[in-house]
């Protein structure tokens, strides 16, 4: 080997070593931003799970206020055609939900801005982890979800002068009459007060989704 090849190899050794290491620097640049999505990701997870699981709670407890009016109209108009009346229990199925999520609920509050919902801040348990970037192993990932529920269902009012309440049967007994009708999907239910138990579920009734803002 000539001296000119010689030193040629010897300046290209420099070059390639410091392309490599530049690689792998740039690798591990990659990988911790990679870690780092995957706990954001995993922490939305936890606060979309936990402001869903806060709401079915919310809307499953409101079955029983539900079933107490449902014989008003002027109630099912509120409920179904107006400003849905909702109750705020729902935040200790979000603790749980996030725990089984590997987060913690920093905060669990009512929607606000007339809805009904919950908005769930959560804090992942695990830290971005040890990387190149400094301080990312003591950073955990925090994020926030809002779910709401809303009626499926619209209410149509009887039109009865005499609803709510009660009519003679003709035979000297009061029989309470119906306050109108649900129509959920093309379909509907006329409210029996004598067969309340045929109404669809507190699901059919209301659907939980998770807020886009």
């Amino acid at each position: 080997m000539s001296r000119r090849a010689h030193s040629e190899s010897g300046q290209a050794t420099p070059l390639y070593i410091t392309a490599v290491v530049g690689l792998l620097f740039l690798a591990l640049v990659l990988f911790a931003f990679g870690q780092a999505d995957v706990t954001r990701n995993g922490a939305q997870a936890a606060a979309d799970a936990a402001a869903l699981a806060a709401a079915k709670e919310s809307r499953d407890r409101f079955e029983e206020g539900l079933l107490q009016g449902i014989l008003d109209p002027d109630y099912l108009e509120g409920v179904f055609n107006g400003d849905v009346i909702g109750t705020a229990n729902g935040c200790h199925a979000a603790a749980y939900y996030a725990g089984r999520n590997k987060a913690d609920v920093q905060s669990c509050s009512w929607a606000g801005g007339g809805r009904w919902g919950f908005t769930v801040d959560v804090r992942s348990q695990e830290s971005m982890g040890t990387s190149i970037i400094e301080g990312t192993d003591e950073k955990h990932a925090e994020t926030r979800a809002t779910a709401l529920v809303e009626p499926r269902c619209t209410f149509v009012r009887s039109e009865q002068e005499d609803a709510p309440g009660d009519v003679d049967d003709g035979a000297g007994a009061d029989k309470p009459v119906s306050p109108g009708e649900l129509v959920c999907d093309g379909e509907r239910w006329d409210i029996d007060p004598e067969n309340l138990k045929l109404l669809p579920d507190i699901a059919d009734l209301f659907t939980v989704r998770l807020a886009e803002d």
